[in-house]
């Protein structure tokens, strides 16, 4: 019988995933919120629905593997709202669930480390609906959980090189600042080891192992594709978005032991320096 994932808000990170599972002969739900969107998601080999709008009771049943990748709100998270107590039903028959969460519940560190005992200080609106989101999903009795708290997502599409082609690239400075990262492959590879070894409770970081400035990211994209350095900004003048700059409130350092000792995995791409070159090398392979 085939193993099944029902994956709720089936988007990038859980896409980079989709294609390991069906090599392994996995059937893969997944939920997407437009027509369009389920369209591509067919094409992929994933069984779209529309959703909210369609009932998922039967999906429910069939899986015994939910993935949660569709953020809260400040209504709180939008599956446990309209699904939690038949999630909460199935706890029994369910082998695994995983939740996508953030490393932004840790809050600002002013640059040092944290780990998974870290205490949760979030110091944005966003990170405390992702804490409160966590601590729901750990409150139905029974479930199989696992949380993914995720540093910053790059990968396909979602890359520093279109910004610095079209000149509107910007170098902000903010001394002392420091983001980790995660390219989305190491994401899909680390999920893959979960579901293949549950540990129901467990929480991992996913973030590669090398914290960097933002304004080195963004300099080693223009080196790799021989263009001039963006200009440099400071964060304090710079106009930006507010959403932009709320990710500047929050400085440190992700420690991703246990994604190597838990799930023994190997990142593909341990560093920016490593994975900026694959995605331009990608790119240029697609443009050719």
């Amino acid at each position: 019988m085939k193993k099944t994932l029902l994956s709720f808000g089936h988007g990038f990170s859980a896409r980079a995933l989709t294609p390991m599972l069906l090599a392994d002969g996995w059937r893969v739900i997944g939920t997407t919120r437009s027509a369009e969107k389920a369209a591509a998601l067919e094409a992929e080999g994933v069984e779209a629905r529309v959703w909210p709008g369609t009932d998922l009771s039967a999906d429910i049943a069939a899986a015994r593997h939910i993935l949660i990748s569709a953020g809260p709100g400040e209504e709180g998270d939008p599956v446990l709202a309209a699904l939690g107590a038949e999630i909460s039903a199935a706890a029994s028959h369910l082998d695994w669930v995983g939740y996508l969460s953030t490393t932004g519940v840790y809050g600002d560190h002013q640059g040092g480390w944290v780990d998974e005992a870290t205490p949760l200080t979030p110091s944005t609106r966003r990170g405390q609906w992702r804490v409160e989101a966590e601590a729901a999903w750990q409150a139905i009795p029974g479930l199989p959980l696992h949380i993914f708290r995720l540093a910053g997502i790059y990968g396909p599409g979602r890359g520093p090189f279109a910004k610095v082609r079209a000149g509107t690239a910007r170098r902000i400075i903010k001394p002392g600042q420091v983001f980790s990262r995660i390219h989305v492959e190491d994401i899909a590879q680390v999920l893959h080891g979960s579901l293949m070894r549950p540990a129901p409770g467990a929480i991992y970081n996913l973030c590669d192992d090398d914290p960097a400035p933002p304004e080195d990211v963004i300099g080693h994209a223009a080196e790799l594709l021989g263009l001039p350095l963006p200009p440099a900004e400071d964060f304090e003048i710079a106009e930006m978005t507010p959403m932009a700059r709320s990710f500047y409130a929050e400085s440190k350092r992700v420690r991703n032991d246990r994604i190597k000792d838990g799930l023994g995995v190997t990142l593909r791409y341990p560093s920016y320096r490593d994975g900026l070159p694959a995605l331009l090398a990608l790119e240029q392979a697609k443009g050719a």
